[in-house]
């Protein structure tokens, strides 16, 4: 092996994770300080955090609310719009006159 090409080891490099020692492992640098580990990832934790970016978990909520309000409307409408045309039915039998037989004239 070439001498002094290749970086120091540190057998105990001691890990932190938000400011908080967890163990240590061999690395290249003496500290290493993480955000994810996974003691704390929700993969591995089981719980679900969302981390909402710029309001994008507000905007996504938001628009799923009103396409859900806006099946319902369109559900309302279709079913309004069906018992209208269901009286206009009934109206125009009533008003219309059928052509029977027995009431045609000779």
């Amino acid at each position: 092996m070439k001498k002094d090409i290749h970086p120091k080891y540190y057998e105990q490099a001691r890990i932190y994770v938000g400011g908080e020692f967890v163990g240590t492992v061999g690395s290249t640098k003496p500290e290493l300080h993480l955000e994810v580990w996974s003691g704390n990832h929700p993969f591995y934790t089981g719980e679900q955090r969302i981390i909402d970016t710029e309001g994008q978990v507000d905007r996504f909520q938001k628009r799923l609310e009103r396409k859900v309000a806006e099946r319902v409307d369109k559900a309302e409408k279709a079913r309004r719009r069906r018992s209208k045309r269901a009286i206009a039915e009934i109206v125009d039998e009533e008003t219309v006159p059928t052509n029977d037989a027995s009431t045609a004239e000779p």
